[in-house]
C-alpha cells in the first residue's frame, strides 16, 4: 500500500461520554475536507456553539457546521431514518445548509420504531438491573444486525426483499414479546416514501473513503460514544452495542489500520456517566451536585441529569492502552474554578491490594477503594484565558499532573463552551 495515501484523524471519547468531542470536531473541521461517524446511532449527542447559536447533534457528523466540509454517515451506524431526517431539518432551519455535503452508507443497518419499542421492553425486564439505555432502539438494532436478521439501507431500494426481512423481523419480536402495537403495512408505506428521500444521500462509503484518501483529502472520523461504554472494553454489561475504540473505527468504515493517523482522546477535567453501571469516583454528595450545576451536565440527547465525580486516572490510564491516543483535548476545566481542592483517583484497592488498571469484573468494582491525590485549586476564572501561559499556576500543574501520568500531552484545553474557548497547546 503506498505511503503517498493520506491517513484519518480520529477523535473519540476517553471516558464515558460526554466529553465535548463535537467541539474539537468542530474546530478541526475547518482544515478537514471530509467529516465521519463509524458507529453507534442517534443515542449520542452533543451541543456546539458557533456565533452564539446552539446546534444539536445526535447522528450527524458535527462537521457539518463547517460549510466546506463534507460529512458521511459511515457503515457502522445504526440509522432512524425519521431521526436523521428531523436531526437534518432542525440544522438547517438553523441556517445550515447541508446541500449535497451529506451522505449515508448503503451497508448502514436501520433503526425501526419496532427496536425502539423492544428496547424500552427490555429495559422493563431487567428491572432495577437495567442498564439505563436512552431506549433509541440502537441494542435492538445491533442485535438484529448481529443475528443477521437486520435490514440495511440497500434493501430499500428493493421493495420485496425489504418487505420479507420487515415481516419476518417484526414476526420473530412478536414471538418474543407479544403482540404489541406495531402496524407493519403503514410501515411498509411509510419507507417507501423515505426510501425516495433519502437516495441522494446514498453512497458506496468504502469506495468514498479510500478515494478521498488518494486524492489527498484530508479525513477526520468523529467517534460516538466513549471507550468506557465499548462492547468489549468498557463496563460491560453496562456498555452501548458498538465498538466505541479506535478499533470501531476500523469495523465501521472499512479502513485499514496502517491508514490509521492521530487519535485524538477527548477527556473531561473531571468525570461524568450517564445510566447504570459502575463509577468509582462518582460524587453523591453538595461536590458532586456542585460539579453537575457548574458544568450544566444534563443530556443533549435525553435530559438526563448525569452523575459527576473526579477525574479517574485509572480510568483514562485504561483507555489510553486501548486506543493509543497521540494527543488530548482536555475539555471544561473551567468548570473546576470554584473548587479550591481538587482530588484525582489515582488507584483502586480492590482485596486488599493496589489496582492500576480498570479491572474487568463488577463486583471488584464494587468493593473497591479510590485513591486519590488531592491537588490545590486555581479559585479564578480561566474563561478569557488563550494561551497556556495565561492559566493560573495551579492550573497549569493540574494538566501537567495529568500528562505525566498517562504519558501523553496535552493539546488542547477547553476553557467554556463557545468554539473560541479552547486553548490550542
Amino acid at each position: 500500500m503506498s505511503d503517498n495515501i493520506n491517513k484519518v484523524s480520529v477523535v473519540l471519547g476517553s471516558q464515558w461520554g460526554d466529553e465535548g468531542k463535537g467541539k474539537l470536531v468542530d474546530i478541526l473541521a475547518k482544515d478537514i475536507d471530509v467529516c465521519v461517524r463509524c458507529q453507534g446511532g442517534n443515542n449520542a449527542g452533543h451541543t456546539i456553539v458557533v456565533d452564539g447559536i446552539k446546534y444539536a447533534f445526535h447522528m450527524l457528523p458535527s462537521g457539518l457546521v463547517n460549510k466546506e466540509c463534507v460529512s458521511v454517515v459511515g457503515s457502522g451506524v445504526v440509522v432512524h431514518l425519521p431521526s436523521f431526517f428531523k436531526e437534518l431539518e432542525d440544522l438547517e432551519s438553523q441556517g445550515l445548509d447541508c446541500d449535497g455535503r451529506l451522505f449515508i452508507s448503503d451497508r448502514c443497518h436501520l433503526v425501526f420504531d419496532f427496536h425502539q419499542i423492544v428496547d424500552g421492553m427490555k429495559e422493563g425486564e431487567l428491572g432495577r438491573g437495567s442498564i439505563g439505555t436512552t431506549k433509541k432502539g440502537i441494542g435492538p438494532a445491533y442485535s438484529s444486525k448481529a443475528s443477521r436478521s437486520g435490514i440495511r439501507v440497500h434493501h430499500l431500494y428493493h421493495p420485496d426483499e425489504f418487505a420479507k426481512r420487515l415481516r419476518t423481523i417484526v414476526a420473530a419480536r412478536f414471538r418474543r414479546y407479544g403482540e404489541f402495537e406495531y402496524d407493519v403495512e403503514t410501515e411498509l408505506q411509510r419507507y417507501s416514501q423515505l426510501a425516495e428521500r433519502l437516495r441522494p444521500f446514498v453512497i458506496d462509503s468504502v469506495e468514498y473513503l479510500h478515494k478521498s484518501l488518494r486524492t489527498g483529502k484530508r479525513v477526520l472520523v468523529e467517534g460516538a460514544n466513549a471507550l468506557m461504554l465499548d462492547l468489549d472494553f468498557g463496563t460491560y454489561p453496562y456498555v452501548t452495542s458498538s465498538n466505541t475504540g479506535v478499533g470501531g473505527v476500523c469495523t465501521g468504515l472499512g479502513i485499514p489500520p496502517s491508514r490509521i493517523g492521530d487519535v485524538i482522546g477527548v477527556a473531561k477535567a473531571y468525570t461524568t456517566r450517564v445510566g447504570g453501571g459502575p463509577f468509582p469516583s462518582e460524587l453523591t454528595d453538595e461536590v458532586g451536585q456542585k460539579l453537575r450545576d457548574v458544568g450544566a451536565e444534563y443530556g443533549v440527547t435525553t435530559g438526563r441529569p448525569r452523575r459527576c465525580g473526579w477525574l479517574d486516572l485509572v480510568v483514562l490510564r485504561y483507555s489510553t492502552m486501548v486506543n493509543g491516543y497521540t494527543s488530548i483535548n482536555l475539555t471544561k476545566l473551567d468548570v473546576l474554578d470554584v473548587f479550591d481542592e481538587i482530588k484525582v483517583a489515582v488507584s483502586y484497592t480492590i482485596n486488599g491490594k493496589e489496582v492500576t488498571s480498570f479491572p474487568a469484573d463488577l463486583e471488584d468494582l464494587e468493593t473497591a477503594t479510590v485513591n486519590y491525590v488531592t491537588l490545590p485549586g486555581w479559585s479564578q476564572s480561566i474563561s478569557k484565558c488563550r494561551s497556556f501561559d495565561e492559566l493560573p499556576e495551579n492550573c497549569q500543574k493540574y494538566v501537567r499532573f495529568i500528562e505525566k501520568d498517562i504519558d501523553v500531552p496535552v493539546k488542547w484545553i477547553g476553557t467554556g463552551p463557545a468554539r473560541e474557548d479552547m486553548i490550542s497547546i
